[in-house]
């Protein structure tokens, strides 16, 4: 029972760590962020900040580190599935279900991708993305999505166009407040990624 209640104790503590250090990005940026500012916020103190994190660079390491994890579970449970969709005719449903899945846990944890993908934010976050998007796409134990010797363009160049548009997207999104469902987001990367934007804007039938 003291075990349970203890992890209970350190859930709500790193929650609220991470509550303030979403809050104090929006209000000053990441940058001028102090190890005092987040333990006030927080209602906190010092000793218990550091009895989980070295510093404010390990918190955000730690926060992104759960983000990635959560985004590699999601791609080897649905990976697979799209995989085996694959044929000749691609559809806009291909990749559906793996978007939609990654959109739903990134709408649950919309205050922290809103935060750190702002310019007061993490920049470097978003080459975590696109490494991870490379891996996915090239590199999955799974089986690769795409095989490189079908490409038609280089493949960094590939990664770096799909990764840029597909976060371009998700920070429209989360800064317009998520009005539209995961699904409807999906849809919209899905018709895109799979026919191209001059389809997508009704230039190319």
């Amino acid at each position: 029972m003291r075990d349970s209640n203890l992890d209970l104790r350190v859930i709500r503590t790193k929650t609220a760590i991470r509550n303030a250090l979403v809050e104090l990005i929006e209000e000053k940026s990441f940058d001028a962020i102090t190890v005092k500012d987040i333990t006030t916020k927080a209602n906190i103190n010092r000793g218990t900040f550091y009895a989980h994190y070295q510093d404010k660079f390990d918190l955000m390491t730690k926060c992104q580190e759960e983000i990635m994890y959560e985004f590699s579970s999601i791609a080897k449970q649905r990976l697979p599935e799209v995989i085996a969709d694959l044929g000749s005719n691609p559809s806009p449903t291909m990749p559906f279900i793996l978007i939609t899945s990654i959109l739903e846990f990134l709408n649950e944890n919309s205050d922290f991708m809103k935060a750190v993908l702002s310019p007061k934010g993490d920049l470097s976050f978003q080459t975590k993305l696109k490494d991870f998007m490379w891996k996915t796409l090239f590199e999955d134990t799974n089986g690769a999505l795409i095989n490189k010797e079908n490409l038609l363009v280089p493949s960094q160049y590939l990664t770096s166009y799909m990764a840029s548009a597909h976060i371009g997207v998700i920070q429209q999104w989360l800064n317009n407040g998520q009005k539209e469902t995961p699904e409807e987001i999906a849809r919209i990367l899905s018709t895109i990624a799979v026919h191209g934007p001059f389809y997508a804007a009704g230039l190319k039938k």
